[in-house]
């Protein structure tokens, strides 16, 4: 007891290294590290490999995928946990406004890495189209610090870093820093310098950094897949991760001397103006005119109309002065890309996140975990149309998928609403605004609508709520409701219906995780569009596979 009195350490330092690993499990990774900083006796015990091991397996349930995760990392269970606890921030739903038919981004563990994957806008079918958008690769000590964007071809990828992850970030930026050290790696400009930027500045100079970093995988590893669907594809994802981290060492972290950056804008410029001075010369005073006409009305409804993107446009980390390229580009010898993690005050409706029109960002959707007297929130898809529509029964016309993010909110009276937002819809061309609410249901008020279609036993109803289903209204981008009702069926479905038309929606909860393992990989855009589509459109840009036709009314 004495000695105990004398040094706590003694105590932990004479269990067994299996006990000691066993009573690690049971702690926070901080709570281990703090530990270990409070002697060197300690620092020495708990960094045995089993004691992270334990950690891992909290983190890493799958014990094959820890093995080849631990493999992959030199055999380091500390790399291993550091990449799990640091990447944690990224994983889950990201959004942008662009495309209205929904631009739904899923960050999902790949092979010691975060992989993000775009649900490209479809029709029901048995396997779930998705494009790559970047991949994070661990690093050798495991931070989440070797970026990959993916663009339209599979062999090509374009080498960066993450400059900086907030530990509860919610938009992700893509963007470009300097480095002094013309062979360093590593950020040594600030991030809002790139923010100053003007947004036309922003788009070349990415532009031209993917045209000159992008590198190409080896042949035999072009078609391997990101994230593991079964252990066999273990030892292929090990090789893919050493060619990656192979062809981001021998490209210097796709960093790109500043002359030669400088020389590709000057090529985009003589090359736009070239196209402009040869494009039949009386017909650019009409064109400019229309522009300034344009330019005239653009303004003017920028006065009248209160924008939903106008409230997170003024951030702190927009600056009213731009800075200009070439000052920007003078801090360094040399440029390259990079992601960053922020936490901002986002303004949200509905749970949807007010937006920027002109930052290369993702935002991060908040999806609630389902509790008690909450059952129902989470990330569900479904079709219009009764009986419920199945990957494989043929039915035709195909029907167009739909992702809901159900969540819980209280309205002015304290009354509890399940609120459905859309965030991706398989329509040709789109029919609702992207983050509308498809419905509202208020569950403490039960329906006593019967449900309208035969059910034949096998989709009874257990509960039902009344509500507001989405209507046409005063137009596209402000639309009304009608009354409908939420009905519970069985096998976990949920069915609201519209009292008046008598269409359907059916739902079913996703796991978007298993979906992507499962489903069907399709090109994607170029780079930078790829990360996010700042154009307003209403019509799937992200693939040139069919969709389907508009949903029933």
């Amino acid at each position: 007891m004495l000695a105990v009195a004398r040094d706590g350490a003694d105590l932990i330092l004479s269990l067994p290294e299996d006990v000691l690993a066993l009573i690690s499990a049971h702690l926070r990774p901080r709570d281990l590290l703090a530990l270990s900083a409070a002697s060197r006796r300690l620092r020495r015990a708990l960094s045995a490999d089993k004691a992270w091991l334990a950690q891992c397996r909290r983190l890493l349930p799958s014990q094959p995928h820890l093995l080849a995760w631990r493999a992959a990392a030199a055999g380091s269970s500390l790399a291993v946990c550091r990449f799990l606890h640091s990447a944690a921030p990224l994983l889950g739903l990201w959004a942008h406004q662009n495309p209205e038919l929904g631009n739904l981004v899923a960050a999902v563990p790949g092979f010691l890495s975060v992989v993000a994957a775009r649900a490209i806008p479809q029709e029901l079918s048995p396997r779930l189209r998705w494009a790559p958008v970047f991949e994070l690769l661990a690093d050798a000590h495991g931070r989440p610090a070797l970026l990959f964007l993916h663009g339209h071809h599979h062999a090509h990828l374009f080498p960066g870093l993450l400059a900086s992850l907030q530990p509860h970030a919610n938009v992700i930026f893509l963007e470009a820093h300097i480095a002094r050290d013309p062979f360093a790696s590593s950020s040594s400009s600030s991030p809002h310098r790139f923010a100053r930027l003007s947004f036309g500045d922003r788009r070349r100079l990415l532009d031209s950094l993917v045209a000159a970093c992008r590198v190409t995988l080896p042949p035999d590893l072009v078609d391997a897949p990101l994230f593991a669907c079964s252990e066999d594809d273990l030892p292929l994802l090990a090789a893919r991760r050493e060619a990656m981290l192979r062809l981001h060492r021998e490209s210097a972290g796709g960093m790109v001397r500043t002359p030669e950056v400088q020389g590709l804008l000057l090529e985009a410029r003589k090359k736009a103006t070239t196209t402009t001075t040869t494009d039949g010369g009386h017909r650019i005073p009409l064109r400019r005119s229309l522009s300034a006409v344009a330019g005239y009305f653009r303004n003017g409804l920028r006065q009248m109309v209160t924008r939903s993107v106008s409230a997170n446009s003024r951030a702190d980390n927009v600056d009213a002065k731009h800075l200009s390229l070439s000052d920007f580009l003078h801090d360094g010898e040399s440029v390259g890309l990079s992601l960053r993690g922020a936490r901002m005050r986002l303004s949200t409706y509905r749970a949807w996140p007010s937006m920027h029109d002109n930052r290369f960002a993702l935002y991060k959707l908040r999806v609630q975990a389902p509790m008690p007297g909450r059952e129902y929130a989470g990330l569900w898809g479904g079709t219009f149309g009764w009986p419920p529509g199945r990957p494989d029964d043929g039915c035709k016309p195909k029907k167009a998928l739909f992702f809901l993010l159900l969540s819980y909110e209280e309205d002015s009276e304290g009354k509890l609403q399940l609120i459905a937002t859309k965030v991706l819809e398989g329509t040709h061309y789109v029919v609702h605004p992207n983050g509308s609410s498809m419905f509202i249901t208020r569950m403490s008020e039960p329906s006593t609508e019967p449900f309208p279609w035969q059910t034949d036993g096998e989709f009874d109803v257990e509960r039902s709520f009344a509500g507001e289903g989405i209507a046409n209204g005063y137009g596209f981008r402000y639309p009304s409701s009608k009354p409908g009702s939420l009905f519970v069926l069985q096998n976990g479905l949920l069915a609201f219906v519209w009292r008046e038309t008598g269409a359907v929606l059916t739902l079913q909860r996703l796991d978007l995780d298993e979906l992507l393992k499962k489903g069907e990989r399709v090109p994607a855009l170029q780079p930078v569009p790829n990360f996010a589509y700042l154009t307003k459109s209403y019509s799937n840009v992200f693939t040139s596979f069919p969709v389907g036709a508009a949903s029933p009314r």
